[in-house]
């Protein structure tokens, strides 16, 4: 295990805990100051709970026999002495599997079956359902027991060719493809399980790294959660290649497909030019072998079309010798070190950037909120200050008269809270109009006129007509639902501008909204479809029954997964765009209210005047203590934030 990134990742989770410390209390001072309400309470709650639950992903992907699970064994595994992952030639990873601590479960791998894949449920439905695991538990003492036990991933089952391809393999019938295919049995050996989480108190996984190896290009292909949901997750996605083949073609279509989606990932994506030492020949020179590397590492980076200082050329089988051995020549050798230094310097800057500006932007919200209610409610007190302060060796009339012009500030306040209501009756027209476009129902009946579609399909391009049919009308869902979100948020900036001049409210502008990410992964989705059903190759080799069962239970379940998402992200920002109107109303009312009973105490009895001066003078000076207070609960937040996780942590 390096040093470094222990380190790091260390250094990563404490700040972390010191964001959600200055949350916590952030919350508190918020509740002990009477600021809260259950909108604000939400918001906090969901933060500290996405904080908590907040994890450090890495991601290796690769063609089979590239050295995945031996760079996993090198990097993080050393220290146990022995290989914990199988590594061997040809495959050994056979299904994707999670590394990770839960102190809460017990130290174990959870396999979940292959033929779950029959019910329609994805591995994200599956983990709430413990009893569908195999789970073995293993003592994290005994290394060569933890193996065993581990070895469980590499396991494969042999079943006939029509249950292989129910089960969502391609059988191929050359026996030389590297897909799947039948033996002289007509039995085709396919992955025993489905997924594989493996619980156990390593210290980096303690500190909530989450490794995931994934097998080969033909299981990435069966599963498309890996490509639409895990991978996309990773934070770093480590590609790797080996040195002896450099890119061949399933590499590049693993690189294209499954990696490469977009400008995110090419930032966040690092390829390793694994076994490096096949080209240590004792014949040549050390400078003749690093010439060959060279030479190896710019042709990958040009097949790529990467920087070549984005290529990494190591030997991982090496490195974890070299580590196991103490043999720091040559672990030098093996140029892991400088691999793992890309990873930490890759891995936490990036993780920190995205954790750093999710908050801040909700949290700058959340203090604006607060901060305009503040400002109110002491504009208002200055308000009722001013108007007693006038008041002072008046008569009676002149105190009616005040109470009467109060009176008709009420009336006019109470006549915008028609115009108030009016605005809610169409922001919740066009609000259930937003949702009645992503709706799961709506989604239902066009996945039913789909499967109608391609059941009743007699030529292959109609099959693909269907297909392409169903991800056209979700999309126009999804248009429509953001000219709706974007019909709301004009209404209600105009809106918030008008009763802010009015009634001199402070409002600010309207948080956004935008589908743009929830149409990023329909087309993400899309394209995963087209590449392992919708080509012409899958269009005419796979049996119409067989197309369609596989479109609806991995492209249909992924669309409700993304349109549950999306209406969950449209339904938390309707509900803020409404609370600052809401809070502000409230508070204006009882300001209204607030100023009508002092008038009218002091018009029933005048020697009260200078006691009510000193009580709003009183409030007035607990308000700017409040507001002092929030800046400075808001800036140990700031603070927290822009905190540097390996300041202290750094390696001289």
């Amino acid at each position: 295990m390096t040093t470094m990134l222990f380190r790091q990742v260390a250094a990563y989770a404490e700040w972390r805990k010191g964001i959600i410390e200055s949350v916590a209390n952030f919350r508190t001072w918020l509740e002990s100051n009477d600021l809260s309400d259950p909108h604000i309470g939400l918001r906090l709650a969901h933060m500290l709970e996405r904080l908590g639950e907040d994890r450090l992903r890495v991601a290796f992907v690769a063609e089979f026999s590239r050295g995945k699970s031996e760079l996993i064994n090198a990097i993080f595994f050393a220290g146990y002495g022995t290989r914990m992952l199988p590594s061997a030639a040809g495959r050994t990873t056979m299904c994707p599997t999670e590394l990770g601590f839960d102190p809460e479960k017990p130290t174990a791998i959870e396999l979940l079956p292959i033929k779950t894949r029959l019910s329609g449920g994805s591995v994200k439905e599956y983990r709430s359902f413990s009893d569908e695991w195999t789970s073995i538990g293993f003592d994290t003492n005994d290394a060569e027991k933890m193996k065993i036990a581990l070895q469980h991933i590499s396991e494969t089952v042999r079943v006939g060719r029509e249950e292989a391809e129910r089960l969502g393999f391609a059988v191929e019938d050359d026996a030389e493809a590297q897909a799947y295919h039948a033996d002289a049995e007509g039995k085709v050996e396919i992955p025993r399980w489905r997924h594989a989480v493996i619980n156990f108190p390593h210290p980096l996984l303690e500190q909530g790294l989450v490794i995931l190896d994934t097998p080969g290009l033909n299981a990435v292909g069966t599963e498309p959660e890996l490509t639409l949901s895990l991978l996309p997750n990773a934070h770093v996605v480590l590609f790797l290649l080996a040195a002896d083949t450099g890119v061949t073609q399933s590499d590049l279509l693993i690189w294209r497909h499954n990696v490469m989606v977009d400008s995110t990932s090419r930032r966040n994506s690092v390829v390793v030019l694994n076994k490096i030492d096949g080209l240590w020949d004792g014949l040549k020179s050390d400078t003749e072998i690093n010439a060959e590397i060279g030479r190896q590492v710019r042709s990958c980076a040009a097949m790529l079309d990467v920087p070549q200082e984005q290529i990494f050329p190591v030997s991982a089988q090496k490195g974890l010798v070299a580590k196991v051995t103490n043999d720091n020549a040559l672990l030098k050798r093996s140029r892991l070190g400088l691999l793992e230094r890309a990873l930490s310097e890759e891995l936490l800057p990036g993780k920190r950037d995205i954790v750093r500006t999710t908050s801040e932007r909700e949290l700058e919200e959340l203090h604006l909120h607060v901060r305009h209610l503040l400002l109110a409610r002491l504009s208002g007190l200055q308000d009722q200050l001013n108007e007693l302060f006038e008041l002072r060796g008046k008569n009676k009339g002149v105190v009616k008269y005040m109470m009467g012009k109060i009176n008709t500030e009420k009336l006019e306040f109470e006549d915008a809270l028609q115009r108030y209501h009016a605005v809610r009756n169409v922001f919740a027209t066009l609000s259930n109009r937003l949702f009645s476009r992503i709706d799961l129902d709506n989604l239902r009946r066009i996945a039913q006129n789909t499967h109608s579609a391609m059941d009743t399909a007699k030529f292959s391009r109609q099959l693909g007509d269907a297909m392409r049919g169903f991800f056209e009308a979700a999309r126009n869902n999804l248009k429509q639902a953001a000219l709706d979100s974007d019909e709301i948020a004009a209404m209600m900036e105009a809106f918030y501008r008008k009763f802010s001049v009015e009634h001199g409210l402070r409002l600010g502008s309207p948080p956004i909204f935008s589908f743009f990410r929830h149409q990023k992964g329909l087309d993400s989705l899309e394209e995963w479809s087209n590449t392992h059903l919708g080509s012409s190759v899958k269009l005419f080799s796979l049996r119409q029954g067989k197309l369609t069962q596989r479109f609806f239970e991995e492209i249909a379940l992924q669309m409700r997964s993304l349109f549950e998402i999306a209406n969950r992200d449209a339904e938390a920002w309707i509900k803020a765009i409404m609370a600052p109107m809401q809070s502000q109303i409230r508070e204006h009312q009882a300001y209204l209210k607030q100023r009508l009973e002092s008038i009218n105490r002091i018009h029933q009895a005048t020697d009260t005047l200078e006691d009510r001066i000193n009580e709003l003078m009183q409030m007035e000076s607990a308000l700017k203590t409040q507001i002092e207070g929030l800046s400075a609960a808001y800036l140990k937040i700031t603070d927290s934030l822009d905190a540097d996780p390996a300041a202290d942590k750094r390696v001289a």
